[in-house]
């Protein structure tokens, strides 16, 4: 089993429910098991067009390889009418894979650890919120990229019956 971390966005319809189904989608696939996830964050569009976007990330290990959990993810986002009518358009979902434990990667279908992960407050945020000491080889601690992010307008939204944030959420828990 390998851990792994996924992002969750979108600035389409009612996000946080779409988030948190696609959460209980992905619970219930036998092949990877949920570990924690943290709360909603409300961030401005960064190089995008649209409103508000709302994020969220998990930590997950899985039985699936890299490609495996891309197209897993994938097809949650087709499920949830996710278009991508340009580079950057509004959505209704958009899932991540911002690490997988032990591999690094880049080419045309699958880069990781995720190109821009030290670069957006909606990432690094609900990442440190459910791993605060997470390193990455070749970067380092994630939490030292902080101050770089300083400048992005990003709000952690108030859960709702949940225990965002803690090890081993269930998966059933809603925002």
């Amino acid at each position: 089993m390998a851990r792994a971390f996924i992002g969750f966005g979108g600035n389409i319809g009612d996000t946080r429910q779409l988030i948190t189904d696609a959460i209980v989608c992905l619970a219930q696939r036998r092949e990877l098991q949920i570990l924690a996830k943290s709360c909603f964050y409300q961030s401005a569009p960064i190089a995008a067009a649209g409103g508000d976007y709302i994020n969220a990330v998990i930590e997950i290990e899985t039985e699936l390889s890299p490609y495996g959990l891309l197209h897993v993810c994938q097809a949650v986002e087709q499920e949830f009418g996710r278009e991508r009518a340009y580079t950057n358009a509004p959505r209704t979902l958009d899932l991540d894979i911002l690490t997988f434990e032990g591999v690094s990667q880049n080419d045309a279908e699958l880069t990781l650890p995720h190109p821009r992960i030290i670069e957006r407050s909606f990432v690094l945020l609900p990442l440190l919120e459910i791993a605060p000491n997470f390193f990455l080889p070749n970067i380092g601690e994630l939490k030292s990229y902080l101050p770089q992010v300083t400048n992005q307008r990003i709000e952690k939204l108030p859960c709702r019956n949940c225990n965002c944030g803690e090890k081993d959420v269930s998966s059933q828990t809603a925002h």
